[in-house]
């Protein structure tokens, strides 16, 4: 499994001046204010709950076929995801989820049954059942109705931390401490544990509106670790054992000041590891230390792209997501400074434009056909043909 949450609809670069949280770049950007809110799922004890209770139906009675045929899509749509039976879905914007099946496209939002239009991110499991993960639940699709995962939450349920291969990791925003596990069954709310890093950025931050500890990413790697990209503490690892910390300045601090989080993990072929920042990569060791009562990663750290005047090199070296094409070439997205690509040898450059205009990058998407996709924030959705990116028009 690939990345699990096409880093959508999440807050941009941020800048901290007070209460606020800023859209920072430090050459492009004086500030876009963003909000969001964020409706959180009342839970219940495990104990009390049958299968049958924790999934909440929200397709209307009468209706007797979803969706509404249309003749084109949102701007803004930054989670792209491919089917089992070959559908592409589109999603991110303000109308809901966009299904294309090479014929015909059709908009599935609230009214036939999702529990928001503001989609995060879209998961399968092993019977075809779509998942859309959004700030106000889960939606299950089952190719007939919608229904929602109801949330098993409170004290007792915070510890649940446990690690199958067909089990489905969800954010539900991105200000919330810890991620949700849902095991076919049902949908548990986990807290992840403290880290002395979060002592140090509540010292600078004292009055800071966001949680530290809110996912922006998720990504399991080849051996089903969970991998959980943080606001502001690094990244978090639960590899069936244990949840353990790597946290560099870098990775998410930008020189001149503002965060950016941990926007999109991977791990290539040869088994190294990226983390929003180009310019290294990482070798995970086993086992982990304990310092402090919190739990650390082991690793080496290398020189990542290797940037040079011959070679070329991105003056922010930061991405929104990135991909590793079938050939093992490296694909990283940046905001708005295009499409960067390493082959080993050299970094290749792909503005994106819209006309005169810069196109937004959120995400890269590879489907399976090995065909890469970018979801944006302005201008609907871009598909690479072999040579350049081009805008999909269904």
């Amino acid at each position: 499994m690939n990345q699990l949450e096409e880093n959508n609809f999440y807050p941009l670069p941020l800048k901290h001046i007070g209460d606020f949280q800023w859209l920072h770049r430090t050459k492009h950007y004086a500030g876009i204010l963003l909000a969001f809110l964020f409706i959180s799922c009342s839970g219940q004890n495990r104990t009390q709950l049958s299968k049958d209770s924790v999934i909440e139906s929200n397709i209307p009675a009468a209706k007797s076929q979803l969706g509404e045929v249309v003749a084109e899509m949102d701007t803004s749509l930054t989670t792209i995801f491919q089917d089992s039976r070959n559908n592409y879905w589109f999603a991110g914007g303000k109308r809901g989820a966009f299904k294309y099946d090479g014929k015909s496209l059709v908009l599935f939002s609230k009214k036939d049954g999702l529990c928001s239009n503001a989609i995060l991110g879209i998961q399968e499991d092993k019977s075809g059942n779509l998942y859309f993960d959004t700030q106000e639940g889960v939606s299950q699709f089952d190719g007939q109705q919608f229904t929602t995962l109801k949330v098993i939450d409170g004290p007792a349920m915070k510890n649940e931390w446990k690690l199958e291969p067909d089990d489905l990791w969800f954010r539900m925003g991105w200000n919330k401490n810890g991620p949700y596990r849902y095991d076919g069954e049902f949908l548990f709310h986990l807290t992840l544990p403290k880290t002395e890093q979060a002592d140090t950025f509540y010292a600078i931050y004292p009055n800071a509106s966001f949680n530290p500890y809110g996912i922006y990413s998720l990504y399991r790697d080849r051996k089903g670790r969970i991998w959980m990209g943080t606001s502001s503490l690094g990244v978090c690892r639960y590899d069936g054992e244990t949840i353990s910390w790597l946290y560099e300045e870098q990775m998410t601090t930008i020189p001149g000041g503002g965060a950016l989080g941990i926007r999109s993990t991977l791990e290539d072929k040869a088994g190294y590891f990226w983390f929003t920042h180009t310019r290294y990569r990482y070798t995970i060791l086993p086992g982990s230390a304990e310092r402090n009562g919190s739990t650390y990663i082991n690793y080496q750290k290398e020189d990542g792209v290797g940037f040079t005047q011959e070679n070329g090199e991105m003056d922010y070296p930061y991405f929104m997501s990135i991909a590793e094409d079938n050939e093992g070439d490296l694909w990283m997205v940046t905001y708005d400074e295009g499409v960067w690509r390493n082959n080993g040898k050299e970094l290749i450059h792909y503005p994106i434009k819209d006309g005169e205009k810069d196109v937004l990058l959120f995400s890269i998407y590879k489907d399976q056909q090995g065909i890469l996709w970018l979801g944006t924030h302005n201008a609907g959705v871009y598909k690479y043909n072999g040579s350049d990116f081009e805008r999909f028009e269904p």
